[in-house]
């Protein structure tokens, strides 16, 4: 009788042991997951990161093209106005972009989250720009300014003349000497606080004469 007593503590304290493991292997499968999970959440906030990074690099290098096709404006081989339109997040005006010595009619808009650059090449003799022959390409499709203008037009004025500026829609073909290009960039559309701001003031070259 009296040997059992020591069986029995011994075999109470193996017992004892084994919950520990078991507690701590549950713990350690639990701290596992969390630190799986956070390197996930980690990983694709980074991600998210270089997405950005690299949608804002590219806007604006899209922004220092466009800034330069504006400052050198022309008159259109067909002997149109410099400016063709000038709307919120549409602008159509013509320029030799790719200085083959003509003017080309370049038009940038925005179509929901897409910005987008079409041209096209002036044909003929009086020369005419077909619209069927607009070639367009992507710029960004991440740009979240939904109904705010990308942009804005003013006088010669500016900045004296906060009243008249920026120019309201009748004014702007004939009255703007100064413009600015405003983007928000943001790979995540439900995050608008992480909204990446682009903005670039021109001067149209080509009417600066009437300033």
């Amino acid at each position: 009788m009296p040997k059992s007593t020591p069986k029995s503590k011994k075999l109470s304290s193996i017992g004892f042991t084994l919950i520990e493991v078991l507690v701590v292997m549950a713990i350690t499968g639990v701290l596992g997951l969390g630190v799986l999970s956070l390197q996930y959440v980690m990983s694709e906030s980074q991600v998210s990161l270089f997405k950005n990074y690299t949608n804002v690099e590219e806007a604006n290098n899209n922004i220092s093209t466009l800034v330069r096709e504006i400052r050198n404006t022309q008159h259109g081989e067909n002997g149109a106005y410099p400016l063709n339109k000038a709307d919120n997040q549409e602008l159509i005006f013509y320029s030799d972009y790719d200085y083959d010595g003509q003017a080309e009619r370049v038009r940038y808009y925005l179509d929901n989250t897409q910005f987008s650059k079409g041209v096209i090449e002036p044909v003929g003799s009086p020369a005419t720009y077909p619209v069927d022959q607009e070639k367009t390409k992507v710029l960004s499709e991440n740009v979240r300014n939904d109904t705010t203008p990308i942009f804005y037009y003013y006088n010669g004025d500016w900045p004296t003349d906060t009243v008249n500026n920026p120019l309201n829609t009748p004014t702007r073909l004939s009255e703007t000497k100064l413009m600015k290009v405003y983007l928000e960039i943001n790979t995540q559309a439900n995050q608008p606080e992480r909204n990446y701001i682009l903005e670039s003031y021109v001067q149209l070259r080509s009417l600066k004469q009437n300033l």
